[in-house]
């Protein structure tokens, strides 16, 4: 799983084994003393998938046998019963509210019976530790979660052993998840929704997902109408923990045509696979420790692969935005052309919104930096709704600082002064520390001639 914190910045601007690494599922006037309240999201619903259940069931044995690595899972894992939850550490304020909406959500969309309490021994603990004490246990790591374990000790002192072994799962009783409280509040809640689904549901990733947080392009951090879907058809009585692919396989069909009845009218299509090749790219590309040049030689290799097997789809424009981020400093024209290829393999494909939006940030930049304050707003205005409805909060204030840029150029200050002042509330929730959000102020205010030109 890629570091979250990384990812976020590139596309904004700018286990259980042996190897158990590879199996664990992961300008404004404003006074330098203060900045607006951090503002929070409302309560939301997840719409439901627009897709043949044909291929969801394809998608619920791809999660559910098999993990990141691509390593199979015998059996269907899952908890049997009444599901507690506690909170263990250093809980930031941010995490208790957030959690409590999460798991409205989950109870009243996917219909799971679970419940928080404050003692005793609970089926998932939710550990609060620093982002280093995570690297040190997982250096690649934002946060994870691990079977049969209630603390970060406990995992490191059963790491390699048959204990925290996924493939060795016949039942989950009991689970640690370990997120960093030294996070921004979106980062922590973001995990909270991956690695809660995770410990619910499917442990595996899948890139050919556009509409789901079972995907390491991170497009989506709250969990969507699929992933509910999914949650929901894991806990249908029919299953339980220990059974076969085929025995599931069997069942599915009229497990989704009573939860998702329009799935049975929807067109199937065939199935892409990903190649192994091709997320090693990505991830070389993407995932830290690499250098700049590797990074780009990872990223075209990708993107040949994704043009070699036809792609028309969000994988290949995935490839393109990724290219597109890398060069743009030293030839920003030709990141333009790959940012246009990246929204050409978007316009037809449902569920893409959010992917357009990403690449909004970096389209609305470039006719900023040229002065074209029209050109810039009319590439934003469309994503902001979509920003918001994701309840993606740096993504949201990064497109309304552009803005407040733009309407500047256009000579509409008074408009621009609220418009920025509206997005730092947002943005205390994005990126967190005072000196984040301002940091990110100056990098857009930079981009416009008006600053250039002083």
């Amino acid at each position: 799983m890629i570091a979250r914190a990384a990812l976020l910045a590139l596309l904004l601007l700018g286990a259980c084994t042996t190897d158990y690494e590879e199996d664990v599922p992961t300008r404004a006037r404003i006074a330098d003393s203060t900045l607006p309240p951090m503002k929070s999201f409302g309560a939301t619903v997840g719409r439901a998938p627009v897709a043949s259940n044909a291929n969801i069931a394809a998608d619920f044995i791809s999660l559910h046998f098999e993990l990141e690595s691509g390593r199979a899972l015998p059996v269907l894992t899952r908890f049997e019963g009444p599901i507690t939850l506690r909170i263990e550490g250093a809980a930031p304020p941010s995490l208790r509210p957030d959690l409590a909406a999460l798991l409205e959500r989950i109870r009243r969309e996917a219909g799971i019976p679970i419940t928080q309490v404050s003692q005793g021994e609970a089926s998932i603990t939710i550990q609060a530790v620093s982002r280093e004490e995570i690297r040190s246990a997982l250096p690649d790591a934002a946060c994870f979660v691990v079977p049969n374990v209630s603390s970060l000790d406990e995992f490191k002192r059963n790491k390699r052993r048959a204990l925290t072994n996924w493939s060795l799962l016949r039942e989950r009783h009991r689970l640690g998840i370990f997120l960093p409280y030294d996070a921004p509040p979106q980062e922590i809640r973001d995990c909270l929704h991956e690695e809660l689904a995770q410990a619910l549901g499917p442990l595996n990733d899948l890139y050919r997902l556009q509409d789901s947080v079972f995907n390491d392009d991170n497009m989506h951090t709250v969990l969507t109408g699929f992933d509910m879907l999914i949650l929901k058809a894991t806990y249908q009585p029919e299953l339980y923990s220990g059974m076969s692919k085929d025995e599931v396989a069997a069942r599915l069909p009229a497990i989704l045509s009573r939860l998702n009845p329009r799935g049975d009218s929807e067109p199937s299509h065939a199935i892409s696979p990903t190649p192994r090749k091709w997320i090693e790219d990505i991830q070389t590309a993407l995932g830290p420790g690499a250098k700049p040049a590797a990074r780009r030689i990872a990223a075209a290799d990708a993107a040949r692969i994704a043009q070699n097997l036809g792609w028309q789809d969000h994988r290949r424009a995935f490839t393109h935005y990724i290219l597109g981020r890398m060069i743009q400093e030293e030839d920003p024209l030709l990141a333009q052309q790959h940012f246009n290829s990246a929204l050409y393999y978007l316009q037809n494909e449902p569920g893409t919104d959010l992917h357009r939006a990403f690449i909004a940030t970096q389209t609305a930049a470039f006719s900023l930096s040229r002065g074209n304050g029209e050109e810039a707003l009319a590439r934003i205005e469309p994503h902001l709704r979509v920003a918001s409805d994701a309840q993606n909060a740096a993504l949201l204030s990064t497109l309304m600082m552009l803005k407040a840029e733009a309407l500047d150029l256009e000579g509409r200050h008074g408009e621009a002064e609220a418009v920025r002042l509206d997005s730092l509330g947002w943005a205390r929730y994005g990126f967190g520390s005072d000196y984040a959000v301002r940091a990110r102020m100056r990098d857009i205010a930079a981009l416009s001639p008006r600053a250039r030109n002083g």
